[in-house]
């Protein structure tokens, strides 16, 4: 069957000059399927310069990369005091390299001069040897006629240098003014007027994102609210003191007993803060915290330059006349190893902590960033008042203006949700599920009681447990043999309703979660093997509360090392559980076990399902280490589909270099799946060797960012093609990235045309008003909401050998989002993609727990020679998935509801 085409072609062409080059493919034609819903989407719409814009190279001279936030204050004391009759209208600056003006400086002949500029307070210099000088030269580098921008919305453009650098400066401007009154992070910044004090030293600000981006016809400024992690203004005793959750300064002198490995844990978390202190003439100095003192004031000696010693406490005593009130607590060391007792530094306010927040308050925030759609409508529109742009002199200087107040209004369109069918025996063989299921929070814990239990629904293919055990990590007096009982009679009660043939199991055993677990596992394979003269495929764990570090290693030893099917369930939701969640744990078991819950219905997936053009999905992703953590590597998976019905998938797991994006190993992992793929459809399904192989491959690839584009198709493309030379086939690729960290929202305009969240309804896609100038893309939002605003993906078609029409990838994209097998509804992003993000983060699961290779908080704290050996450690640790193991889908795990709000974006 051909590529699915776009009926009204005619109609919705665009019109994109033959002359223009894009990135990914061009795109010739819109969607037009489903039925047509006005939307808000918070855009606003912006107009261009008129004027020719001056590109000027910021440039230390001593090649001294300083903070962002010294360099703006650099800036303006240049711009302000310094050479005013120069720097008039003044220009706009990133903070880093580029400088904008609205017109061309007197620098002289060569257009390049260079100032010497000192900053009126919080400078560095020495008592008595005057402010410090900070030199910064000025280069003319380009003139960016504006015009570039209004040929390229209008698709008579290609995306270049030119194009790239005037989007950039059109963001320098509109971020100038906020940048200087507020605390920043490149495209976000934040205010106080709302912030939450969450603990530990730490307190949460909301800001705006804001960013330019241009669409077919229109420039937008995209603004979107944002959340920030601030250490806590004050005393730094205090932040200390928050941090351990303690009132008693003493505690932290090493005399009364703080721990080494405490203080260390403290130097990790306030490492890289700014401190004021004061100097003896009453001067305020901004210093960098570098680490902290293993003994206290009172202990800590220096030499003198006469000779001698004096410690830290007597120096501020004898000599600054400053006694102190807590001499023996530890000091912080700042510069080039001055010390500095805690109780003399302060906070400023207004510091993001670039860290990953502490696991424990995650909740927290996630519960500050969330807001309902309507409500963050407002908090938008009300972001316009705060952000200021009319009364901005930049932006004025640069001719530009945002017309309209209120967020653009535009034409989605929602489409229709596959069908789904279920295994025979079924009282309904096929389900729409959009039309059946609730869409509010409150409904989730129904969800598997209403489609497999009350409408009973078989999977389409149930798999066989003849034997299998049960571990309980719980204490006997909180989880004795009576609970146990009742939960391995109602899983294998809901094990039977949905077709699942799961015999009874005597095997049930306590065990201690300090022990042994990988021999702990093994007896109880061994008790079953004893007898029931066969080895157990699965063996369920029932954790405690805080049971991770035992799931980890349950995880390691089942999956890796032995290779049995384990599903762990915790104490408490087991206990005395209900129906729905037994059939909630049954959709994980009985894929993992190699079955299928439910499949799409080929009539409602035509581009999935051409019995002449047999398709393998794929879906892939890096997964990076957490902001501060050195010498972590970077993980990779590679997940595709085996079957005829893109319902069963294996996976392939990687560890590479920290932090890069392209995937090292692809060529390998590809050709590894393909010929499982091929295996399958072969001995499985037995395909002829003609129909056996795939015709076309439909890559989705999670996590790049659109600057990364070009290099994904000349590496990843690239190593795609060759694993299939190396097969001697040549299937046809369609390449698409997956975007999720973008900040496009869409905003129901009626409450009507929401969902019980108050959310668009799932299906709602998006390729016109807010579209790519020329690529293919669209923005899908697949899943219905659940808790504040639900996030869009973003689809970027960058190659497609198959010609397939924009309704067609639209569509096919929609329905791999109703195929992930542990959820009875649509996810957000297409199951291959989903799948490959849970195998990334399981990761660690392939290392030994009793090993060397270490994943604490302590292993961040290296430098760069120790984290290259550190790397290869991790490299050599990292065990191969077990044999057995490799063709189920092992990573089944439970829906992660993915809240990815902006911190400090």
């Amino acid at each position: 069957m051909p590529p699915l085409r776009n009926s009204s072609a005619n109609a919705n062409s665009v019109p994109t000059a033959n002359h223009v080059t894009t990135v990914g493919v061009k795109r010739t034609a819109f969607g037009n399927a489903g039925r047509h819903l006005p939307i808000f989407v918070n855009a606003f719409e912006t107009t261009i310069p008129q004027n020719i814009i001056f590109h000027y190279d910021m440039i230390h001279p001593a090649d001294k990369v300083l903070p962002a936030r010294l360099n703006m204050d650099l800036i303006r004391a240049l711009q302000a005091r310094i050479a005013p009759d120069i720097f008039t209208p003044p220009g706009v600056y990133d903070g880093r390299k580029n400088f904008f003006n609205a017109r061309r400086l007197p620098l002289g002949s060569e257009d390049c001069r260079e100032f010497d500029v000192t900053l009126e307070s919080a400078d560095e210099a020495p008592k008595g040897k005057g402010p410090k000088v900070y030199k910064i030269r000025f280069n003319l580098v380009a003139q960016i006629n504006p015009e570039v921008l209004r040929r390229y919305i209008d698709g008579k453009q290609s995306q270049d240098n030119a194009v790239l650098t005037a989007i950039t400066a059109l963001n320098v401007v509109i971020r100038m003014e906020p940048s200087q009154k507020y605390p920043f992070n490149v495209r976000s910044f934040f205010t106080d007027r709302e912030k939450m004090d969450i603990g530990l030293g730490l307190e949460l600000w909301r800001g705006y994102f804001q960013s330019v981006r241009p669409a077919l016809g229109k420039m937008h400024i995209i603004i979107d609210t944002s959340t920030a992690t601030m250490y806590k203004a004050g005393r730094l005793i205090n932040l200390c003191l928050d941090f351990f959750k303690q009132k008693d300064a003493k505690m932290l002198a090493p005399s009364n007993g703080f721990p080494d490995r405490e203080r260390l844990r403290l130097q990790r978390f306030i490492a890289g803060i700014r401190v004021i202190t004061s100097t003896q003439d009453g001067r305020k100095i901004a210093r960098v915290v570098k680490k902290l003192s293993s003994a206290g004031a009172s202990a800590l000696s220096f030499k003198l330059k006469e000779g001698g010693t004096m410690t830290v406490a007597q120096y501020f005593r004898n000599v600054l006349n400053r006694p102190l009130q807590y001499p023996d607590l530890i000091c912080v060391e700042i510069g080039a190893g001055a010390l500095i007792p805690l109780e003399l530094c302060e906070v400023p306010p207004g510091q993001i902590m670039r860290k990953q927040v502490p696991p424990e308050k995650t909740k927290l925030v996630v519960e500050f960033a969330t807001k309902k759609p309507q409500d963050r409508l407002r908090s938008i529109e009300a972001g316009l008042g705060v952000l200021a742009y009319g009364q901005s002199d930049y932006v004025r200087t640069f001719q530009m203006s945002i017309p309209r107040t209120k967020a653009m209004k535009i034409q989605a369109r929602v489409l229709n949700p596959p069908t789904l069918k279920y295994g025979p025996g079924s009282k309904q063989a096929t389900i729409v599920l959009e039309h059946v299921i609730p869409l509010n929070a409150s409904a989730i814990l129904q969800l598997h009681t209403n489609l497999l239990i009350r409408r009973d629904k078989k999977f389409s293919k149930p798999v066989e447990i003849p034997c299998w055990a049960i571990v309980v990590y719980e204490r006997r007096q909180r989880f004795n043999e009576q609970a146990a009982a009742e939960m391995s009679e109602g899983l294998a009660a809901s094990a039977q309703r949905v077709g699942i043939k799961m015999a009874p199991t005597s095997i049930l055993v306590w065990e201690n979660g300090q022990g042994d677990i990988a021999s702990q596992l093994k007896a109880a394979g061994k008790q079953a093997l004893d007898k029931y003269k066969q080895r157990p495929n699965l063996i369920v764990v029932v954790l405690p509360e805080g049971g991770n570090e035992i799931y980890t290693a349950v995880k390691h030893f089942g999956d890796i090392t032995m290779g049995v099917a384990t599903q762990c369930l915790k104490s408490s939701k087991c206990f005395r559980a209900k129906a729905q969640y037994f059939a909630n744990v049954c959709l994980k078991i009985n894929v993992k076990l190699g079955g299928i819950n439910a499949i799409p219905d080929p009539n409602s997936v035509k581009a999935l399902t051409d019995s002449q053009n047999p398709t393998i999905v794929m879906g892939a992703d890096v997964i990076h280490p957490a902001p501060g953590s050195h010498g972590r590597p970077s993980f990779t998976a590679l997940v595709a589909s085996v079957d005829s019905d893109n319902a069963k998938y294996i996976a392939e797991c990687g560890v590479q270099t920290s932090r890069q994006e392209i995937i090292e190993d692809l060529e390998t992992m590809a050709k590894n799946t393909l010929t499982m793929y091929i295996g399958y459809r072969s001995n499985i399904e037995k395909k002829g060797t003609q129909m056996a192989p795939p015709k076309r491959i439909i890559f989705y690839r999670d996590g790049v960012s659109e600057g990364q584009f070009k290099q994904v198709l000349d590496q990843e493309l690239v190593a795609l093609k060759k694993a299939c030379a190396s097969l001697n086939i040549n299937p046809k690729i369609t390449f698409i990235v997956v975007g999720k960290r973008h900040h496009i929202r869409f905003f129901p305009t009626n409450p009507k045309d929401a969902d019980d969240s108050g959310n668009c309804p799932a299906g709602t896609v998006v390729d016109r008003e807010i579209g790519h100038p020329t690529d293919l893309d669209f923005y899908l939002q697949s899943h219905g909401g659940l808790l504040g605003t639900s996030r869009p993906a973003h689809y970027s078609v960058l190659h497609d050998e198959s010609a397939f029409s924009p309704d067609a990838i639209q569509s096919l994209s929609f329905a791999l989002c109703h195929v992930y097998a542990r959820s009875t509804r649509s996810v957000s992003i297409p199951a291959p993609v989903y799948y490959a993000d849970i195998v990334c983060s399981r990761a660690k699961n392939h290392y030994d727990p009793n090993g060397t290779v270490d994943f604490s908080d302590s292993a961040t704290n290296i430098d760069s020679t120790q984290a290259e050996t550190t790397l290869e450690a991790f490299r050599r640790g990292f065990k191969p998935l077990n044999d057995t193991q490799k063709k189920l889908m092992y990573f089944s795990v439970r829906i992660i509801l993915l809240f990815l709000w902006p911190v400090a974006q």
